[in-house]
């Protein structure tokens, strides 16, 4: 076989980004831009152009806009505003070759594109693009308290509200960040009616972002009873993340509790992966992917992230997603790096014999695009 034939076919596939944000329209300075190559805070006296992610935008990206490899990172800035936020969007939407997006839009400390102008952005290439909703249930509730409840009714007005937010068009799943509240070292059980309402005695005198950990585990158990995909954080994040304490094995009791009912997607994972792959070969219901992970190792990288989570991962339980939020780049990044190591492995199992041709074709078929949209029940094709 010709050695390049997993990576052609990878590369042809129109990819599902099954958990992404939006991205800024605005221009951005260059402490703006570094910014959001990080999960962590801006650091005085160095860049986060110095960082895996960082040099994999000058590497990788630096060639979209019309530079060479490696350009200086004040030549990328540079030739960025010259170009102006549209035409940078459009430039690296265009380049990942995503046919659809889910789009969590619970996250928005500035302006972000909406799912819409996520999917026009991307359009100006020889495909439809789609876009779908992603709901983020901590927000849902966060605005139940905002407007005002007593503490007795809040268990109902959370689930009613959230119920309105799923019936919205093109809403396709809900997803928690119960990762950054509170971790998951939690009671698996769902709390009673007089523990709910008590906690949300505590949580609405004192106001803020719900982090409770019984209106935690009652919103992963309102999850189960809408029905739909769930979506958790789990892994590398920010630095309200602890992170062993995030490890989604921690959950293995919960998904006993609630075996049979909704697909629970496990995003990022690293540096627990491995923990990941074996949730999902052991609950059917349990799906994973390495997300944001992606453009943080860089392509170089890639391969040995997806190598590890796919040692015992059913190979129908692996998506693709960018979590790109703000810059662009990262769904031009993430996209890469994911055709580049899944295809690298596929690859080298075909030409050790481990893996037929077809069987590799059919396995990155399915972690591009169509595991996704059997999971979300999305139409054919998208």
């Amino acid at each position: 076989m010709a050695g390049g034939s997993v990576h052609e076919a990878l590369a042809d596939l129109e990819l599902v980004d099954h958990h992404c944000h939006g991205v800024v329209t605005a221009p951005l300075d260059r402490p703006d831009f570094e910014a959001l190559l990080t999960e962590g805070g801006r650091w005085p006296g160095t860049t986060t152009f110095d960082t895996p992610a960082g040099v994999a935008v000058r590497r990788y990206c630096a060639p979209v806009l019309g530079l060479e490899r490696h350009a200086p990172a004040d030549v990328y800035l540079a030739r960025r505003a010259e170009l102006g936020p549209a035409e940078v969007n459009r430039r690296f939407l265009a380049a990942a070759r995503t046919g659809v997006f889910c789009v969590d839009t619970g996250y928005t400390p500035q302006p972000l594109t909406s799912p819409a102008e996520l999917a026009a952005a991307a359009g100006a290439v020889a495909y439809e693009v789609v876009a779908y909703e992603v709901v983020r249930l901590e927000s849902v509730a966060e605005a139940v308290a905002g407007r005002g409840v007593e503490a007795g009714g809040y268990a109902d007005a959370f689930r009613s509200a959230a119920l309105d937010a799923v019936r919205r068009p093109g809403v396709v799943g809900v997803k928690s960040v119960a990762a950054y509240r509170t971790g998951f070292v939690l009671d698996p059980a769902r709390p009673s009616d007089a523990d709910v309402t008590r906690a949300a005695r505590r949580w609405l005198a004192r106001g803020g972002r719900l982090d409770d950990p019984v209106l935690v585990r009652h919103l992963l158990w309102t999850a189960v009873d809408l029905g739909l995909p769930l979506q958790l954080h789990t892994g590398f994040g920010d630095p309200d993340i602890r992170l062993h304490s995030v490890d989604p094995a921690h959950l293995t009791d919960w998904l006993r509790l609630i075996a049979g009912t909704i697909p629970v997607l496990l995003l990022h994972c690293w540096p627990y992966q491995r923990q990941a792959g074996y949730l999902a070969a052991v609950f059917e219901q349990v799906y994973l992917d390495v997300g944001l992970t992606l453009h943080h190792v860089g392509p170089a990288r890639a391969r040995a992230v997806l190598e590890e989570a796919l040692e015992i991962t059913p190979f129908r339980k692996l998506l693709y997603s960018s979590d790109a939020y703000g810059v662009a780049e990262f769904y031009g990044l993430g996209a890469l790096a994911f055709r580049r190591g899944l295809g690298e492995l596929l690859q080298d199992r075909v030409d050790a014999d481990e893996l037929a041709l077809a069987d590799a074709l059919r396995l990155a078929r399915w972690a591009a695009a169509d595991n996704a949209r059997q999971v979300y029940r999305l139409p054919d094709g998208h």
